[in-house]
């Protein structure tokens, strides 16, 4: 018993040898792929007193590639770049979200609070960066369901089970199924940099479909030890080579965003919506259904990201005002963890 465990001790040894001798074989190739996970989560707070509900929770999963030679996908051929020496990087993942009102050990309906609400989706992405230029163009499409069928209730109900948290009781009430399709289109230009320690970027957002119509403005602002942002989607989240083993930086972004609609709290097109009948006097009822959506929001984000290698991990805190009118401002935070090769 001895000897074997000798042997496997010096067989994992020798494995280990091998691989980081390979890695650092190819420690100058830069990435061509990049994995993507990122958590949203109220619960996940700086402050330490977490929440769950409004927008609750949202998961995603991506990968990305460096486009070398012009893609034959027709989305890909009409989605706009940023010149013709741009840096492209397409993407494809899947995403799910889900909203909640504050008390979710209830079974009944709550019209004085957020919504429950889903939504289940696959995503496209073109991010295109113009590095002599100093900006980018980023589309997205968005294709899938809202209601039932996103397995929102489903997906807190076994997540809450494992780790022994409240049952939430009121998923009956979430709104019927409805398709989920959206495009969005982000443009960025740099309005300020200073040697890779700092960095000011402007940014819009417009989205359109039957998810959310939208539109925003922001800024962002990167400060700390890093690649130039507008090298490419790649190089943010690697560090190859031996100039530069690790990025460590801080990001803010402080938006403003106008929401014509949002399927998320009102429901989308082919949605059967929950309601409660109040009967005031008997002859007289009411129907009484959610809050109206709050047209502007404005939110903060701010939070580090530490980058090693092929490995990047990023934590963020967002603070956002109230999503329908007469509700509560909502505080979520989001962990992402990167690896390229």
């Amino acid at each position: 018993m001895k000897h074997f465990l000798r042997l496997s001790i010096l067989l994992l040894s020798l494995q280990i040898l091998i691989i980081t001798n390979a890695n650092a074989q190819e420690s100058a190739k830069e990435p061509t792929q990049l994995f993507r996970v990122f958590f949203d989560d109220d619960y996940f707070n700086y402050s330490g007193h977490g929440t769950d509900r409004a927008y609750t929770a949202g998961s995603r999963l991506e990968v990305f590639h460096r486009e070398n030679k012009p893609s034959h996908f027709f989305l890909d051929r009409v989605m706009p770049k940023a010149g013709d020496s741009s840096i492209n990087v397409l993407g494809w993942g899947i995403s799910q979200l889900m909203i909640t009102p504050d008390n979710i050990s209830r079974a009944d309906f709550q019209p004085d609070d957020y919504p429950w609400s889903g939504a289940l989706f696959a995503t496209h992405t073109l991010y295109s960066y113009n590095e002599q230029k100093k900006y980018d163009l980023q589309t997205e499409l968005d294709l899938g369901i809202l209601g039932p069928a996103a397995l929102a209730g489903e997906t807190q109900d076994h997540v809450h089970q494992m780790i022994r948290y409240r049952r939430p009781m009121g998923w009956k009430n979430q709104f019927g199924n409805s398709p989920y399709v959206d495009i969005s289109l982000t443009g960025e230009k740099q309005l300020l940099g200073l040697q890779g320690l700092i960095e000011v970027i402007g940014g819009g957002q417009v989205v359109v479909g039957t998810g959310m119509n939208a539109a925003a403005v922001y800024s962002l602002i990167r400060i700390g030890k890093m690649t130039p942002y507008f090298k490419g989607f790649l190089k943010q989240y690697s560090s190859i080579g031996s100039r530069k083993k690790v990025q460590f930086y801080f990001i803010f972004k402080p938006q403003m965003q106008y929401q014509l609609t949002n399927a998320l709290f009102e429901g989308g097109l082919f949605s059967s919506k929950p309601r409660m009948v109040v009967k005031e006097p008997i002859k007289n009822t009411q129907s009484e259904t959610y809050h109206p959506l709050n047209p502007v929001l404005y939110s903060f984000t701010f939070g580090p990201a530490l980058v090693i290698n092929h490995f990047t991990i990023s934590s963020t805190q967002t603070s956002t005002t109230r999503y329908l009118k007469g509700l509560y401002d909502h505080t979520y935070g989001n962990v992402s963890l990167y690896y390229s090769w």
